[in-house]
């Protein structure tokens, strides 16, 4: 430990007396030495509620880290004052103590390519706008703070087969088809979906346990559902989409079923938790074997999961592109809703809402649906990959959009979601501007700036 922090003072330049103009945070006996200043600025002219703050291991002055090394302090927020001794007995030692100077955020270290090595800082912030804050981040040994999850990912077995579970405390997503996702929505701010894999209950029947945990809010079937990636082939015709799900060899050895054929013969597709983190979960997934007629691919692809939201965000990377024609490209779309009474779409972004029926997709029980005044999806694809909108009129209707992926053959987008039921965002008024908002916002990442480690 001695021989690490004495490498990091080694990187300090600033002064002692510099370093004390400015107070410095203390929790307990916790009395970091080290510190390295960061500011977070929105370049945007509208305030900014649980704004994603990105701080990569490449920008950071000190990359070897252990995550337990890590304390992220607004300045600006007031301590916490000394735990009770309930609270102590409740949480033990690793209980957050008495701070001084500020207040330490929940935040992650992640390992997003899982190579052992810590890749991006992540926490969240409020910003007005035009506003640049400083924040610290605290280097030296802290194992106190524990941290509440407003998030949850992880793979299930539900009904039969292994399929990932995606969730914030407003609205989660799960692929029960491959690739396309289902949503969920809650009546209440909570965590439910461990309890649908976990216990395999009924995405429409789990509100009979708890009314607060909601209910599936999306159909897919054929369609694409709540997201879905899906590939161009055909320029001649611009409202057609090859989709991994729905193959030559799919047609041929499984003609009526929504799922693909054999996992040899056909599309295939894994599942894996990058994280699990308090405000930010990670699902991957891997398609691979895609073989459309037309051409062979395979991809990879990360969904995250934020705090506070009502939003994730998908990247997509073709690890083999080989088209057979000129002219192909991939793109991503979410399902048409059924009685669409609200349609937005500029650039990037696409909103689609209605009225819709809540039931059983396969009437298996005749259980009586009950029609939702409001269920709103939305759709937002970053500028930098030139979207191209494309309404796919086959498969139940679909809001498309073709992309132009970077060099890296990626690109990323937003899938966002609402329902009357919910505690926000329950109009299509409210979801609009809300879908607007986050498209400007996800079209303009906070700026972060880190100086150089500094020594108290």
């Amino acid at each position: 430990m001695k021989r690490l922090l004495t490498g990091i003072l080694a990187l300090c330049t600033c002064a002692a007396g510099e370093a004390r103009d400015k107070a410095w945070y203390t929790q307990g006996s916790f009395a970091p030495q080290v510190r390295v200043e960061c500011t977070v600025e929105n370049t945007l002219d509208i305030d900014r509620e649980n704004c994603p703050v990105i701080i990569r291991r490449a920008d950071f002055p000190v990359p070897d880290l252990h995550e337990m090394w890590v304390t992220v302090v607004d300045p600006a927020l007031p301590p916490a004052p000394a735990p009770t001794p309930e609270r102590l007995t409740l949480q033990g030692g690793h209980e957050l103590r008495r701070e001084t100077n500020g207040h330490a955020v929940y935040h992650q270290v992640d390992d997003i390519d899982k190579d052992g090595i810590w890749d991006e800082i992540f926490f969240q912030t409020d910003l007005k706008a035009g506003e640049k804050r400083t924040f610290y981040i605290y280097l030296g040994e802290n194992s106190r703070g524990w941290n509440k999850h407003y998030t949850h990912a992880n793979i299930g077995s539900y009904c039969r087969h292994l399929m990932p579970f995606w969730e914030n405390e407003y609205v989660g997503w799960k692929i029960w088809f491959a690739n396309s996702c289902d949503v969920f929505g809650k009546r209440k701010p909570t965590l439910m979906s461990q309890h649908l894999y976990m216990e395999n209950i009924d995405g429409y029947g789990i509100q009979t346990i708890d009314p607060d945990y909601g209910s599936d809010i999306q159909r897919v079937a054929n369609s694409f559902g709540g997201g879905s990636v899906c590939l161009f082939e055909f320029p001649e015709r611009p409202d057609s989409a090859s989709r991994p799900r729905f193959t030559p060899k799919h047609f041929e050895l499984a003609p009526k079923s929504k799922w693909n054929a054999g996992q040899m013969s056909d599309t295939r597709y894994t599942y894996d938790v990058v994280f699990n983190g308090p405000i930010r979960s990670m699902i991957r997934i891997k398609g691979m074997n895609w073989d459309s007629g037309n051409g062979f691919y395979e991809y990879v692809q990360d969904y995250t999961i934020y705090a506070h939201t009502n939003y994730c965000t998908s990247r997509v990377r073709f690890t083999t592109f080989e088209p057979r024609k000129q002219g192909v490209a991939p793109g991503c779309g979410v399902r048409q809703k059924p009685e669409q009474d609200n349609f937005v779409q500029h650039g990037g972004l696409v909103v689609t809402s209605g009225p819709e029926y809540i039931s059983d997709p396969e009437n298996i029980d005749n259980r009586p649906p009950w029609k939702v005044p409001f269920i709103g999806m939305a759709l937002a694809v970053r500028e930098q990959y030139r979207p191209e909108y494309r309404y796919i009129r086959t498969n139940d209707g679909n809001h498309t959009f073709r992309v132009t992926p970077d060099a890296h053959n990626a690109y990323e987008y937003m899938v966002m979601a609402s329902w009357a039921e919910g505690p926000r965002y329950n109009t299509k008024e409210t979801f609009n501007a809300y879908a607007e908002q986050m498209y400007r916002e996800y079209n303009n990442p906070v700026r972060v700036a880190c100086a150089k480690p500094e020594q108290k």
